[in-house]
């Protein structure tokens, strides 16, 4: 019974059971309409098997990815190498590569080092010059490593100093020689060097410092240029003046003294007249003294002191 009358419809079923069934195609409409291009599906409590296998291949493909980026090239080769052998099967001898090719960076700064670089040599500059280039503009060119083990051959070999032997004093203070760690009796020399290098002809004129041995072995054949500080220079010419003014004193000393043992009346004449004489310079220099003011004397520059310090330095 259904109402208050009592009266019952036939088609009252039919007419909710199609309104129910039309908005589930509403919803289910509106849902494809809602539903985004990289939403993921709904599913129930168990998860379907095609999506166990789709996360299961992301995490080994994430894994794989993790390894391979951790791992060198050399490495990286060596496996895709294996792996391919292990599903496509051959031999690992047809994979292996021949190492004879195979240049170091050392290689190839010792094929296109050069002992000085020119303007020409810098005109066409690829890779492997630049790179030997670079390494020449970090060497200290101001003294020489000499290698005198064939100097009877008059054969030598030089070469510039690096980092280490600049501050270790060596070709410096320290004996030039590569073989040599002598530091008293150091001499400079400047040797011409005349050396081929890529099939040309080169001269450079090269600083050295040697000990007395070493230099002997550079001079075996002919002796070549010693460079000397002009401090030094201007020294020994005043070492020689004064020592030849200290011998004519003592051939004047000398004199006196025989002219003493002849007579002593002649003596006393002597020292009557020498006693004369400085008291003439005696008198002639007071004189001079109080004419006028002392006469200016050039006082050096703080940088012209320098100089002459690093000058006795480096010579």
């Amino acid at each position: 019974m259904h109402g208050h009358g009592g009266y019952d419809s036939d088609f009252s079923d039919d007419e909710h059971g199609g309104r129910s069934n039309k908005r589930k195609k509403r919803t289910v409409e509106d849902d494809l309409l809602l539903k985004k291009p990289f939403q993921k599906e709904k599913h129930g409590k168990v998860a379907h098997k095609q999506v166990a296998a789709e996360l299961l291949d992301r995490e080994e493909a994430r894994n794989r990815r993790f390894h391979l980026i951790a791992m060198d090239a050399y490495q990286r080769h060596t496996k895709f190498v294996n792996d391919y052998i292990l599903y496509y099967g051959g031999k690992k001898e047809d994979f292996r590569r021949l190492g004879e090719n195979d240049k170091t960076d050392m290689d190839v700064i010792r094929e296109n080092h050069r002992f000085l670089w020119n303007e020409e040599d810098e005109m066409d500059m690829n890779w492997e010059k630049k790179l030997a280039k670079k390494y020449y503009d970090k060497l200290f060119k101001e003294y020489c490593i000499a290698d005198l083990s064939r100097y009877k051959e008059n054969k030598f070999g030089f070469r510039w100093r690096v980092e280490k032997e600049v501050i270790s004093g060596k070709g410096q203070f320290f004996c030039g020689n590569k073989c040599c760690d002598k530091k008293e009796d150091l001499k400079s020399w400047e040797v011409n060097f005349g050396y081929i290098e890529h099939g040309e002809k080169r001269n450079a004129l090269v600083k050295l410092r040697l000990c007395q041995e070493c230099s002997f072995k550079l001079n075996f054949h002919h002796r070549r240029k010693e460079v000397k500080s002009k401090k030094r220079k201007d020294k020994t010419k005043k070492d020689y003046e004064e020592s030849s003014h200290k011998k004519s004193r003592l051939s004047s000393a000398e004199e006196t003294s025989k002219k003493k043992e002849k007579g002593h009346s002649s003596s006393k004449k002597s020292e009557n007249s020498v006693n004369r004489d400085s008291d003439e310079e005696e008198g002639t220099s007071e004189s001079e003294l109080w004419k006028g003011p002392l006469p200016e004397t050039d006082e050096k520059s703080q940088e012209e002191e320098f100089d002459d310090y690093f000058q006795d330095l480096f010579l």
